[in-house]
């Protein structure tokens, strides 16, 4: 068994159904990792497994139930109590650690993934477990040092945290347009929500419908675990281009869309325009730097330079841009914090956003709760969320290119690349950003582009994602073009991807 092969990041990823491809995570497997996680919980806590509470959730997958089972199993031959959330948001199952007596919490989901894949995230009372966490969990596997069986099992209690969850949530909103809890704040608002169907559907049910909101036009509350209508993820083209539609359908005052297991979430305007990427990022920035005057928000590294300019001059606070993937941007402001920098927010363009307020918890029913308070705030000032995103300078143009790299060791060859081509930009005399934190990224006057690009190494895969906005029609190719120049003297990259792009935008 490749135990290495299941860890993405901080979590364990595989598949689970074998429509496909084999399944990795079989019932031995999951029980094992499920194991390791009690025997780490048990050391950190310093007790015995026997007094340890773990609670379990999952996603909508259809291959939830039969790992549900095999943790719980795993967990109760231990001695371990386990508190059975069923059908739960990843969030929450942070937050029962906060609210509940248990000591850690297990949560099944594979984010946005197909149907046939599945996985597991790790939370204490002090977060989600890092990668080096998951390594320590995955040792424990290979080397067989695992729980085990008891004379007296643990016990298994099912659990309704997600109702209290909810409730946090329309108290959230209650309080934040000053309305008293039996009062209905919402009343007069159509909000659509797309679930797709993943765990979301709760949002429209038990949180906006009682505070008195139309949701009567939202869509795929339902959970079903083969996701038949469109991929549950914020990003994808075809699941946005749907919201949007319904929002202008219902003429709706908002949409709302979370990925499968809502950590995280989009939202859609009036107009049926989205409000993702750089415009989620600017109105999560305006609302976190509210009592915050000139707070650092940190965001990865493809953001544009119109949201730098924002969160700058507009909003008068700094802009920290930092790495891919949502862990490095959170634990990078915590690290700020703890060096005393004012840094209430961590927010990556995929829609992961961590408020300090909120735990630093990538949440993405808090990020569109937060965001209907302050839309029924400005809307009792005369005014709507577009007044917020007025001053926003967006690119013309934007693209993503992804090279493979075809040398078995990857990153040493992406890391070469990146070193050649900072030599190489040096040498033709372009700009490079003085605050960049991950791979290069080069600015380009309004002579050779107008905008800029981002060449990095993919956090897992063998790939340099090449992002690249320009403020003019046309700039984006103009900055690829000389681009090409370089990228076809480097060894271990396939071009095709840029070759296509050429062809494609040709006149």
């Amino acid at each position: 068994m490749n135990w290495k092969q299941l860890k993405s990041g901080t979590d364990i990823r595989g598949v689970a159904v074998g429509d496909k491809a084999p399944v990795t995570l079989t019932d031995p497997v999951v029980a094992a990792i499920a194991s390791a996680f009690a025997a780490w919980l048990a050391d950190k806590k310093k007790k015995s497994l026997s007094e340890l509470t773990i609670a379990v959730g999952r996603d909508s997958r259809i291959s939830g139930p039969r790992i549900r089972d095999a943790v719980t199993a795993a967990l109760t031959k231990a001695g371990v109590s386990v508190m059975d959330c069923g059908l739960a948001s990843t969030p929450s199952m942070f937050m029962i650690t906060v609210d509940l007596p248990c000591d850690g919490s297990i949560q099944i989901t594979a984010s946005h993934h197909p149907y046939d894949r599945n996985g597991l995230k790790f939370f204490t009372r002090d977060g989600g477990l890092d990668a080096p966490d998951i390594d320590v969990l995955l040792s424990m596997c290979e080397s067989g040092s695992l729980p085990q069986a008891v004379a007296v099992p643990g016990k298994v209690t099912p659990t309704d945290y997600m109702s209290q969850y909810a409730g946090s949530l329309r108290e959230l909103i209650c309080k934040g347009v000053n309305a008293p809890n039996y009062e209905k704040p919402l009343q007069g608002f159509s909000i659509v929500v797309d679930a797709g169907n993943g765990a979301g559907g709760f949002y429209a049910q038990n949180v906006l419908a009682p505070l008195g909101a139309d949701v009567s036009g939202s869509q795929f509350l339902e959970p079903d675990g083969m996701f038949p209508n469109h991929i549950p993820n914020p990003e994808n083209e075809e699941a946005m281009a749907s919201i949007c539609s319904a929002v202008k359908r219902t003429g709706a005052d908002l949409g709302v869309i979370f990925d499968t297991d809502v950590d995280r979430g989009g939202a859609v305007d009036s107009r049926g325009e989205e409000i993702n990427r750089n415009r989620l990022v600017a109105i999560a920035s305006a609302i976190a730097m509210e009592g915050n005057e000139g707070a650092t928000i940190v965001t990865d590294s493809i953001t544009s330079d119109g949201l730098k300019t924002y969160i700058e001059e507009t909003l008068g606070g700094h802009h920290h841009r930092f790495k891919r993937g949502y862990k490095n941007v959170i634990n990078e402001a915590i690290r700020l914090n703890q060096e005393g920098v004012n840094c209430p927010l961590a927010i990556e363009t995929s829609g992961h956003a961590a408020l300090r307020e909120n735990y630093f918890l990538d949440d993405g029913a808090y990020l569109v709760t937060k965001i209907i308070i302050k839309m029924a705030q400005l809307r009792a000032q005369g005014k709507n969320l577009d007044t917020l995103l007025e001053p926003l300078a967006e690119p013309a143009e934007a693209s993503e290119i992804r090279l493979p790299i075809v040398e078995e060791d990857f990153r040493s060859c992406g890391q070469q690349v990146i070193a050649n081509l900072k030599a190489y930009a040096e040498e033709q005399g372009w700009q490079i950003a003085p605050d960049n934190h991950e791979g290069l990224r080069v600015s380009f006057s309004k002579e050779k582009g107008d905008g800029w690009f981002l060449l990095r190494l993919s956090v897992h895969d063998p790939i340099m994602p090449l992002n690249i906005e320009s403020n003019q029609k046309g700039g984006v190719r103009q900055i690829v073009e000389q681009l090409q120049v370089f990228l076809a003297t480097q060894q271990g990259l396939e071009l095709a991807p840029v070759t296509k792009f050429l062809s494609d935008t040709a006149e």
